[in-house]
């Protein structure tokens, strides 16, 4: 048995899938999985393709390309950052959409398909207020008729992306406003598109209640994967959040003060630590696993009477002294993540990948 690691239960992955699946499914909406958090790790994309997702979405061109060779032709793959100029031919090799909001792009893409004799899916992007990636509402149509125009290309749909950067929940206004935008274009095209994407997460808190009829489509990560309802902060009905469980091994178990003694300057990180409760002399552990692989902040301990005091780049420092089964150095402590933790975990080397 090695560590540090993270302990992968596809089961349980899956059936955070299935629930997710049905309820987007009495709204008429599919889901895009998203494993990005996972680097397109194929047994978490198999579990969600088993609970029912419908596609694949990762930021990462190197992810897809790994969902390919494994599933081949038989998934549909979207990229969801913005495609790099210099990379469109590699992104119509690989996926077979992406997110767009930049109309020299869209024309690389357009001279790479037609190159690769392919067609590949645009997906308008809409700011709705988040400011990241999205073109302006006003700008929108015109995009619209230029794609259409384009051969190589087809204007697969619209979608919008909430919360991500400045913090504004999916809403029924705000959707809403996307689901009007592409009646308008469809109108004006005189014809269908496949999907008003209602982007992430963040908009699972509207299934059932609020959200608005014509949003078809969802790209969902963190809930699938750790049961986070990301616009609430808090679990989401019927799913799970023990899926990843990070694992690290006692490599020091001592007696000592619980406030640093002496001068106090800055951390490894260049912060000034905040001077903790002193609740003298307790039992403390050290842990092989640091801020390369982990931010503390974001760990829950699973074993009884463990709290977390802090870490360095190599080192988690963990108060041991309230649990009861006296652990000896070998044993090993188990947490469970946010989705930073399992970002960070999942894309270090340093950290071994069990699957269950």
């Amino acid at each position: 048995m090695s560590f540090p690691r993270i302990v992968i239960h596809t089961g349980r992955i899956k059936e955070n899938a299935q629930n997710i699946s049905e309820l987007a499914r009495k709204d008429g909406i599919s889901i895009s999985g998203v494993t990005k958090a996972t680097c397109g790790n194929v047994h978490v994309a198999k579990a969600m393709l088993e609970g029912g997702v419908n596609s694949f979405a990762d930021s990462r061109l190197s992810n897809l390309r790994n969902l390919r060779n494994y599933f081949g032709k038989d998934v549909t793959l979207l990229l969801l950052r913005l495609p790099m100029l210099s990379k469109v031919d590699e992104v119509v090799e690989t996926a077979d959409a992406s997110l767009n909001s930049e109309i020299r792009v869209i024309e690389a893409l357009s001279r790479a398909a037609k190159k690769q004799g392919k067609k590949h899916g645009i997906m308008l992007m809409v700011d709705l207020g988040d400011l990241r990636e999205g073109l302006w509402t006003d700008d929108v149509m015109e995009a619209a008729r230029f794609v259409e125009k384009l051969p190589g290309v087809y204007l697969q749909g619209l979608g919008t992306n909430l919360t991500c950067y400045g913090g504004i929940l999916p809403t029924e206004e705000n959707l809403g406003k996307l689901v009007e935008i592409g009646q308008n274009i469809q109108e004006d095209l005189g014809k269908e598109i496949c999907y008003i994407s209602g982007g992430n997460s963040s908009s699972l808190h509207l299934l059932g209640t609020g959200i608005p009829r014509g949003i078809n489509h969802l790209r969902v990560g963190e809930t699938i994967l750790i049961g986070n309802d990301t616009a609430l902060s808090e679990p989401f009905p019927g799913t799970r959040a023990d899926t990843f469980v990070i694992q690290a091994e006692l490599i020091e178990a001592k007696v000592k003060p619980s406030v640093p003694i002496g001068k106090v300057g800055v951390d490894a990180f260049g912060r000034i630590p905040k001077k903790p409760e002193d609740r003298g002399l307790r039992r403390r552990g050290i842990l092989a696993i640091g801020e390369q692989d982990i931010q503390p902040e974001g760990l829950t301990p699973m074993d009884p009477g463990v709290d977390i005091l802090g870490a360095s780049s190599d080192h988690l420092l963990v108060d041991i002294n309230d649990n009861p089964d006296e652990l000896r150095i070998g044993d090993y402590l188990s947490f469970t993540v946010d989705y930073g933790n399992l970002l960070r975990a999942m894309t270090s080397s340093y950290v071994e990948k069990v699957v269950l």
